[in-house]
């Protein structure tokens, strides 16, 4: 015979659930993707030729040359030469390079979203951290696991899930309808809370991972620990790149380099994996053999 038990107001309360509840406000605007500014330099009426403009963004960009090595320094062995002017004749100084790289980039934003093409099912994020003006920023990047094109680049001043909303849309934005969408992180909760905001807007949800920790120590951790490593290994050719600038003097210095690297990667950069191709073939380049060749076709394309 079954005994029917009282509870008590104290042993419900003990029982109770408590649910986290999480509303998110943020504008159209505030989720653009936004890349360098308005240049002040006219590409179109620089005193240079456009294959000295690509020589530049293979020093700087390519090369992974200082802005200062790039134009001016290269310390050899008793005396300090310039690489353009001792090497090519080419009389220029640090500033201007950063003033070409600046409008560049500004303009090589738009063929990087615009060349992107599609995405993989399974794409791999996580943040690399920078100085700006002394102070540590963050660029949240994606990778596509296997055509290994870089779908997303966002540069924010924190870790929070506003920034993180923002790459993950980006790097989701030309995936099929009926694509099945899988995003591996870290343990950042700022994933999570960003796909929770994204699914609500999605018929076909998106799918999140978690990789922590450097030791397998969970099911999910060990399945989906390579794409991890993926992000990893760009994360470590991107500081390549920008350590010789020691970090930057402004937010727009780090979006330009940030924008240039993520064209020569998508679109110059050769990958053993993929028989020494770049992720994304532009036919406009077929046939060019220099990499400053190559730099001065894409900026024509850009312009």
């Amino acid at each position: 015979m079954s005994r029917k038990r009282d509870w008590s107001k104290r042993e419900v309360h003990s029982l109770s659930f408590s649910y986290q509840y999480r509303e998110y406000h943020y504008q159209p605007d505030e989720l653009e993707h936004r890349g360098p500014e308005q240049p002040t330099v006219n590409l179109t009426r620089i005193h240079n030729a456009p294959d000295i403009l690509g020589l530049i963004l293979t020093f700087y960009v390519s090369f992974a040359l200082s802005a200062r090595k790039t134009a001016f320094a290269c310390l050899c062995v008793s005396a300090r030469r310039q690489v353009l002017r001792s090497v090519f004749s080419i009389h220029l100084s640090y500033q201007t390079v950063l003033n070409y790289a600046a409008a560049a980039a500004f303009y090589c934003h738009s063929l990087n979203l615009k060349y992107k093409g599609p995405i993989d099912n399974i794409s791999a994020g996580d943040e690399a951290y920078i100085k700006v003006m002394g102070r540590q920023h963050y660029v949240f990047l994606f990778i596509s696991s296997k055509n290994l094109k870089i779908t997303a680049y966002h540069l924010a001043d924190t870790r929070d899930t506003l920034p993180a909303i923002i790459a993950m849309r980006e790097a989701i934005r030309t995936s099929d309808t009926n694509q099945t969408i899988i995003l591996v992180t870290d343990g950042n909760p700022s994933y999570p809370a960003g796909i929770h905001f994204l699914n609500a807007a999605r018929d076909k949800k998106l799918t999140h991972r978690k990789v922590i920790g450097l030791q397998n120590l969970d099911n999910e951790s060990e399945e989906f620990r390579p794409y991890k490593q993926l992000i990893e290994r760009l994360n470590r050719t991107f500081k390549y790149h920008v350590k010789p600038s020691h970090g930057f003097n402004s937010t727009n210095g780090a979006f330009a380099l940030i924008t240039l690297f993520v064209t020569h990667y998508n679109f110059l950069r050769p990958h053993m994996s993929l028989n020494h191709q770049p992720p994304v073939l532009l036919p406009e380049l077929e046939g060019i053999a220099t990499m400053q060749g190559k730099w001065a076709k894409i900026i024509s394309l850009a312009l």
